[in-house]
């Protein structure tokens, strides 16, 4: 069925009929997102995608995740990119390929269409450049001051290979923990545009892919025992998930720990600790000693991962700690962090 009357995408807003069910909306999801995210299962329109899965066999992953990060553009992305890259990035933490993503959106009454259609187009940009296609979603408008613009879930699905056992249950004392590259760059880059700063050099966000860097590690050490994406509570969060999952302890340096200068200088400004500061493109690896050097290799050689670094080893340690050698050679706790340091961040 073609609805050929053309929305006003330059100054046009939501209104409550674009969630309706009727022409405005048909009109909607045919002008915009059916036009940008087009695909064979998509087209079909129907209530959900019936999907091919590889023959070679493998376990099926599926990971969902929610949107709400304000303000909705920011400096390296928006919250189109950034809802393809974070659930691209949860389904490959588990060592999948991601293979498909769904994508809801709650609009609110009142929101500019052409910033739909820029989100929109982000996000066709982003499942292009990652080669993992939107073939489902839904819709659903709110009224004027129930919503904030636009949120957005999306769901993933992918295929973990034979072999690949990756959990944060996993991780046994001596092992070596590794991160991609510097942390802190998403929440300080939101912060700072919320609060007005300005450096001299643009603090940008690091949102991106890592499916990719992930496939190659994988390779060349398929005994990795876990990885995790630093989001919501920062490298902080996620070693003390791996401490409490695993029955260890944590011992990070700090002089091995990749912080941009102006990341560093801005969160000093601001009262907060990258180690608790939300990240969208790196992620978190423990591995085995002897493999430790090998991985730090093959994640160099990615772009993704250029910058990456051994940064501490994991403990025995009953209690569970996670702590960290300081620059000046003594130790402080890094402890699940209290409240929320930086709402409303991815």
């Amino acid at each position: 069925m073609s609805y050929t009357r053309p929305l006003d995408l330059k100054h046009g807003r939501i209104d409550l009929t674009h969630g309706s069910g009727g022409r405005a909306m048909a009109q909607l999801i045919q002008q915009i997102f059916l036009r940008h995210f087009d695909n064979p299962w998509l087209a079909a329109q129907n209530d959900g995608a019936c999907l091919p899965l590889p023959a070679d066999g493998g376990r099926l992953v599926m990971a969902t995740d929610s949107h709400v990060v304000s303000p909705l553009f920011f400096p390296g992305g928006d919250i189109g990119c950034l809802s393809v890259h974070g659930t691209v990035n949860d389904v490959a933490m588990n060592g999948a390929r991601p293979l498909y993503l769904a994508a809801s959106f709650i609009l609110e009454e009142g929101f500019a269409l052409a910033d739909l259609v820029r989100i929109v187009e982000s996000m066709a940009a982003a499942a292009q450049a990652t080669g993992v296609p939107v073939v489902t979603g839904d819709t659903k408008v709110v009224e004027e001051g129930k919503g904030d613009g636009v949120f957005i879930t999306t769901t993933g699905v992918g295929v973990v290979p034979p072999g690949i056992e990756l959990s944060g249950d996993r991780c046994r004392p001596g092992d070596k923990i590794l991160v991609s590259g510097p942390i802190g760059d998403h929440g300080v880059a939101i912060m700072s545009l919320r609060e007005g700063l300005r450096f001299d050099t643009t603090i940008q966000s690091d949102t991106a892919a890592l499916h990719h860097l992930v496939a190659a590690m994988l390779e060349a050490v398929p005994g990795l025992r876990a990885l995790r994406d630093p989001t919501r509570g920062g490298l902080a969060a996620v070693l003390n998930e791996f401490a409490s999952q695993s029955g260890v302890g944590m011992l990070i340096h700090e002089r091995a720990l990749p912080v941009r200068e102006q990341v560093s200088a801005a969160c000093e400004l601001l009262g907060l600790d990258p180690l608790y500061v939300a990240n969208e493109g790196k992620l978190v690896a423990i591995c085995p000693p002897e493999d430790a050097e090998r991985l730090l290799r093959v994640m160099r050689a990615r772009p993704e991962g250029r910058e990456a670094a051994i940064i501490g080893e994991v403990l025995a340690d009953d209690h569970h700690f996670v702590q960290m050698e300081t620059a000046f050679g003594g130790r402080r706790m890094v402890d699940w962090i209290n409240g929320e340091q930086l709402p409303r961040i991815c």
